[in-house]
Parts: C-alpha cells; structure tokens; sequence
C-alpha cells in the first residue's frame, strides 16, 4: 500500500496558488439518478482546473538550486497554466513547450497567468512537444516538471481527496460515500486520490473515467501493463494521453477498483447535466466523472447512494459549443437520428410528417432526388430514451417507411447531417460505371489544425486522384474532421493503401466506404 502518499499529501504545499474548491451539490441530477451526486468543483481554481496543485507542489519542493535553473514543462493547456503560474509565484525562470495545434486561446491563457514565461511551440502532438521539451532540457539544465509522472506531482493532485472527506463530513445527513469517480488521462489525479482515499477509507470505491477512444489506464489494468495506444480521440483534450504514466500505473494496479469507459455523447451530455446544475460549462475531460456516474447507476441499478465526482476543469473553447449542444442530446437518448425512405411524388413529405405526429423534430434534410424514392434525414427528440426510439421506429415501419436508426453513426453525426443534397454522378448503383473503372473510396480523416495542413495532405496525395467528396468541421479543437470521397482507379487500389499508409501517423483515417449512411445520403 502507498502509505508514504499520505505524509506526502498532508505536506504538500499548494494553497500558496490553489483554493480549497467546494464539495457543491447537483439537486436535478440527483433527482434524476435517484442518488445523491456531489460536484468536487475544480473547474473554479484560479486556471479553472486541477492542474496547478501538482505542477505547484513539485516546483515548490524543489531546491533553491534547482529552483536557479528554471523549470521547463510540455503541455497543451492546463498543465501549462499550472506551471506558469507556480514560476510566476517562486519568482523564477518557465519554459512552456506546446504544440502547434494549441488553440490561440490556451496559448494566451498560459501567457496571461506568466507574461515573462518563455513560450514555444512546437510538433502537433504533446509527444513531440514533450520530446522537445526534453532536449531543451538538457540544453538548457533546467527541470523538467512532468504533468503526471512524479510523485510529487501526484501529491499535489492528492490534496482534491483530503479535503473531500474534510467537506463530507461536515455534510449534513452524511451517509457512506459509494465512490468517487476521477478522469484519466496520464494518471496522476487518480493516483493521488486513490492513494489517499484507500489508505484511510478502504470501502470507498474509487473509480477512473475514460474516454472510449482513449483507454490507456482501462487496457493497462485489463493486459497488466502498461500500454502504448494506436492513437487516441481528441474530444477530451485534456486526457487525450497514448500512455498512462509509469508511478501512476503502480499506483492505480493496487488502488482502483475499476475504470469505465464512455463515449462522445455521453460526454456531452453530462456536460449538460453540470450546466444545469451549476450554470458552468466544464470542459470535456472535465465532465467525464459525471458520465462514469451515470453510466455506473444504470449497470449496477443502484439507489440512495452517494457519489462523488471530480469536475477536474473548464478550459473549453467557446467554438466547441454548438457542437456540444449537438451532441447532448443523443447522449442522453433524448434525441433519435433516423434515415427514412419515402417516395418521391408530391405529398410524401407531408405525410411523413403525419405519421411522426405531434413529436417534436429537431432537424429534416432532405433534397429533391430524379429517383423513385428520396432519402430523408430527421431528429426527433424522445420522451423515455432507447424505449421510445424503438417504439418510434416500429410506428414508422408500419406505416410503410423503411427506418434506419442513425444514432449511433459516428459518419451521420459528425458529417452526414450537414452534407445532404446531392450524389455523385457515375457512383450510385442506378448510374452506368465510368469508362475508367474508377472507384470511390470514403474515408473519415483527422487533420491538425495548422496553416497548411490540407495543402500537405494534398501534396502526399497522386496528382491523378480525384477528390468527389469533401466536408470539413472545426469543433475549437487541435484536430478537425474532414470526410473525403477519392475517386481511385481499380489498378491503383495498391498503390492508394500504401498512400493511406503513408500518412495514417500525420493523418489518422477510418474507412467509411460501407457506411450505410453514404450509402443512402451520398451514393
């Protein structure tokens, strides 16, 4: 056991820069849950996250030689804010290292907490940002303040579960806390909470929230080791982390009793949830612990209970939120996503209409096709989730419209949806093959967020591909989203793998070809 953990987490010196946040109540969402949910309001810090404790814990703690050198940090937001302002408090010399997709307003917050702070940028991920972080470094001799890989960073983050017991039990009518639910990205908020928590309350569950496109604590505890991820989804920033750190992960293997995994929507929603209650938008990484919650009483049917969440920040981009609020929706299954086949004559849109009745539609796009029958996307808002989806979708199909339920269609939600209008002439299966066998091939890819990324990816491409297909959305991310049809001859198929092969590590890419989604909207 970590006991050592507790010594060092009473020590810890982070209230020279950090607050005590509040342990604050969420009355809708427990009255929803039918359990008691308890917000751990981190996004309220001085840099609105988490971060600071540890990255102000480790800085402290250093020599007053050390301390001459300077500190240098990589990081693509929050740790970057921490560490700025931990330099500016000790009066000493910051280096920050970020990647060049940050977006302009993380760069500027990191430069409003330390306007003396040094700022690079660098790479267009935070391992190529850290990796030259590293050899300034040594360059320079200055201390590299990791974001979650050393233990007194870890005890810094530890702090957040101190002063939870400290809070609860002052609550009033305080029953036995079930579990505290923390995000994961690299590690250390979990493994000081963790560490702290089993030591002096072993019957509280402690439970790590991830995304599903980022697993890297979830698949190390399941193989036993830790992992390196293929690549790793961007909508929760501030976890998107390939590997979990190495203390962390000795930590976690003895002190976690588990780790969920949710997705985008359920993300979203439970971001929702957090603004509904506190009238604050916490980032995505932020409302994971609430969407591990809500995903942890649904499987395990439980009631009266006490949950604790950690909302670890708030540093989201303002252009994300159209696409958040889309997105809220589905995850709470409040919403339903439907492809329905109508005929293609006057009155067939009205009548669809009657046959959904007096439900109310969030959205219809549909355009005039010279065909038989004509394709139409619609969203329509449910009263009682995946229930009254189903019963939506059989009331339909009786009717005589063909349904396909597009809810869960990555394609549909984030492309689809805005592209309906038009085929491509000499793809659909009505149309006569093309004289040179061409073939269109779909695919969904990420780009950087950079001056000259789509330039660098058209000049990889063969100058006789033709692109039939293009959609692109900025979500105030690091990486945009970008559907691409390519038209490649038969005898070239070779040839275009090795191209996607090529640039899967600058442009990471999933084949949509067999979509059902294209194949009613696009083809």
């Amino acid at each position: 056991m970590f006991r050592h953990y507790i010594e060092k987490i009473l020590k810890s010196h982070v209230y020279d820069v950090a607050i005590e946040t509040p342990l604050d109540a969420a009355p809708l969402l427990s009255r929803r849950l039918d359990n008691r949910i308890l917000l751990k309001r981190e996004d309220l810090q001085p840099v609105f996250s988490f971060k600071l404790r540890g990255a102000y814990n480790k800085i402290a703690g250093l020599e007053r030689k050390a301390r001459d050198r300077g500190v240098i940090a990589a990081s693509a937001g929050n740790h970057a804010q921490g560490v700025a302002l931990a330099a500016k408090k000790l009066e000493i010399e910051a280096l920050i290292v970020m990647p060049a997709t940050t977006p302009r307003i993380k760069i500027d917050a990191v430069r409003n907490q330390n306007r003396l702070a040094e700022i690079i940028l660098h790479g267009n991920t935070y391992d190529e940002a850290r990796i030259r972080a590293e050899e300034l470094m040594t360059d320079r001799g200055m201390v590299f303040v990791h974001p979650y890989d050393d233990p007194d960073v870890i005890a810094g983050q530890g702090t957040i579960a101190m002063e939870i017991f400290r809070q609860y039990a002052k609550v009033k009518d305080n029953k036995k806390i079930h579990a505290i639910f923390v995000p994961v990205g690299g590690g250390g908020l979990i493994a000081g909470i963790a560490a702290y928590s089993k030591v002096l309350w072993p019957d509280v569950k402690i439970i790590g929230v991830e995304p599903d496109e980022a697993p890297c604590l979830y698949q190390a505890l399941r193989i036993g080791e830790r992992v390196i991820l293929d690549k790793v989804g961007i909508f929760a920033d501030g976890v998107a982390v390939r590997q979990v750190g190495q203390e962390p992960f000795l930590v976690a293997k003895e002190c976690v009793d588990e780790v969920l995994l949710v997705n985008t929507d359920e993300i979203c929603a439970a971001i929702k949830d957090i603004y509904d209650d506190t009238r604050s938008i916490a980032e995505p990484a932020g409302a994971l612990a609430v969407a591990g919650i809500k995903k942890y009483i649904a499987r395990e049917g439980l009631s009266s209970k006490t949950f604790i969440a950690i909302d670890s920040g708030a540093n989201v981009n303002f252009d994300r939120l159209q696409h958040i609020a889309e997105r809220a929706e589905l995850g709470e299954r409040r919403e339903a996503l439907l492809a329905v086949t109508i005929p293609e004559r006057p009155g067939s849109f009205l009548k669809l209409c009657r046959a959904i009745g007096h439900r109310s539609v969030t959205e219809f796009n549909y355009r005039y096709a010279e065909r038989l029958d004509a394709r139409v996307f619609v969203g329509i808002e449910l009263r009682d989730g995946d229930a009254d989806k189903q019963i939506l979708i059989r009331h339909l199909r009786e009717s005589g419209y063909p349904v396909l339920d597009m809810t869960d269609n990555e394609m549909a939600k984030l492309h689809i949806r805005h592209m309906v209008g038009g085929r491509a002439l000499g793809i659909s299966p009505n149309d006569p093959p093309p004289s040179n066998t061409e073939k269109e091939r779909l695919y969904r890819f990420q780009f950087p967020e950079r001056p000259g990324a789509l330039l660098g990816f058209l000049t990889r491409m063969k100058q006789g591909w033709n692109i039939s297909v293009f959609h692109y959305r900025n979500h105030g991310a690091a990486y945009g989203r970008v559907l691409a049809g390519i038209r490649i001859p038969d005898n070239e198929a070779e040839s275009f793998q090795t191209f996607l092969d090529e640039i899967k590590d600058d442009y990471p890419h999933w084949r949509e070809t067999e979509n059902q989604a294209y194949e009613l909207f696009l083809r």
